[in-house]
């Protein structure tokens, strides 16, 4: 087991999920601002150089939420170049997450956990995405994911097509050496992190 903050190894100390979670959602929120903003842009130029970015025609982003990566720009991009964008939205039952369109100057409300989502709902389905960018709590070199706990984000990914390129997106101290995993979880392609 390592120290999620400079990968040392503890002493007897087990890494559960819980533990990394409190742990990285703590570093999150005292993350500098300006650290996190210049983070993110290069994380954006690092996805605005991917082969997956470029041929995709729809993309599934998110709309930040308690300090992770921001993704505004991303998002402005990505529309600028005319790629149809969209962003999870939860369902009446708060179950399940699907793509809605995100058009540029869309009025946001917030969902279900305070997640802004567009007001106007034009939903897609998950055959439509040419790619989709996640956020997590911690990643690993696997591509193991670590989310919220709520598992939103598995369910749905577990009913994308193979194909359909899935990417992390993260701060480099939520990258970790491991990631404890469970039969439900779903790893993603690669991780984008700065």
């Amino acid at each position: 087991m390592t120290n999620i903050y400079n990968n040392r190894p503890l002493p007897g100390l087990k890494l559960t999920k819980a533990r990394i979670r409190s742990k990285i959602l703590l570093k999150l929120l005292t993350q500098r601002e300006e650290d996190r903003k210049q983070k993110s842009k290069a994380i954006s130029n690092k996805l605005f150089r991917l082969k997956e970015f470029k041929r995709a025609k729809t993309v599934m982003f998110y709309i930040a939420f308690g300090a992770e990566v921001d993704t505004t720009e991303m998002i402005k991009v990505a529309i600028k170049l005319g790629k149809k964008v969209t962003v999870p939205v939860c369902d009446k039952n708060n179950r399940l997450m699907g793509p809605c369109l995100l058009e540029e100057g869309a009025h946001l409300k917030k969902g279900p956990y305070g997640v802004k989502e567009p007001v106007n709902k034009i939903c897609f389905r998950l055959s439509q995405l040419d790619l989709v960018l996640v956020p997590g709590v911690a990643f690993d070199k696997k591509g193991n994911r670590l989310g919220r706990g709520k598992g939103f984000y598995d369910r749905m990914l577990s009913k994308l097509a193979y194909k359909t390129p899935v990417i992390g997106v993260a701060f480099d101290f939520q990258v970790l050496p491991c990631v404890p995993v469970c039969s439900h979880d779903v790893s993603v392609k690669k991780v984008l992190f700065a």
